[in-house]
């Protein structure tokens, strides 16, 4: 549980920065260069996002078991991750309507995820982990409209064929992860078996 929590503070507390340092990033990126920033940032993120993944395994070995999610709510959170793919992928298609409307998709892909897996599981660990990201993709997304706000960001408007594009290969991520990549990457089938 212990390298669970440290992972979670060192990718969590990385991509907090700009939720709650904004002067001392801007500080950093000047002392550091924009190479040097994205440098420390990539390293501290990678050690992160490695403990998480070595952490919520061993958790496995020896679960803490706070409820029993019914078998439906499995189903519940793979049908919540369809949105959450579909606003992943519109954070790199250029044009596209949904970040058009929602300017931080990526964030609130994270935010959906997050809460469906909450819905699903009922481990200590699950809630470290999915409670962490949920709290985290809050707090990111609101802060993410201010700077907009304050910075009077404007995104123009999205087009049609980039929005397609954008639902069709969120769509076909979703099914690839959901029949087949899940349970062969992390060992849990949503719809059945593992």
């Amino acid at each position: 549980m212990t390298m669970l929590i440290l992972g979670l503070i060192l990718f969590l507390g990385v991509h907090s920065v700009r939720v709650f340092g904004e002067g001392w990033r801007t500080t950093m990126r000047h002392k550091l260069g924009d190479n040097g920033w994205k440098g420390l940032y990539s390293v501290l993120s990678l050690a992160g996002f490695v403990l998480i993944i070595y952490g919520y395994a061993a958790t496995r070995e020896s679960p803490q078991i706070l409820w029993i999610a019914p078998i439906w709510t499995r189903h519940v959170a793979a049908l919540l991750t369809i949105p959450a793919f579909v606003l992943l992928v519109a954070t790199y298609v250029p044009g596209n309507s949904i970040k058009a409307r929602l300017h931080h998709p990526m964030v609130l892909a994270v935010k959906l995820w997050a809460f469906s897996h909450l819905v699903a599981n009922g481990m200590l660990a699950d809630l470290l982990l999915f409670g962490g990201f949920l709290a985290w993709s809050a707090l990111s997304f609101r802060a993410a409209r201010a700077r907009d706000r304050a910075a009077g960001t404007v995104y123009p408007p999205g087009r049609r064929v980039p929005t397609l594009v954008t639902v069709i290969v969120g769509l076909a991520a979703w099914a690839f992860f959901a029949f087949w990549a899940h349970g062969a990457w992390i060992g849990v089938k949503p719809f059945g078996g593992g």
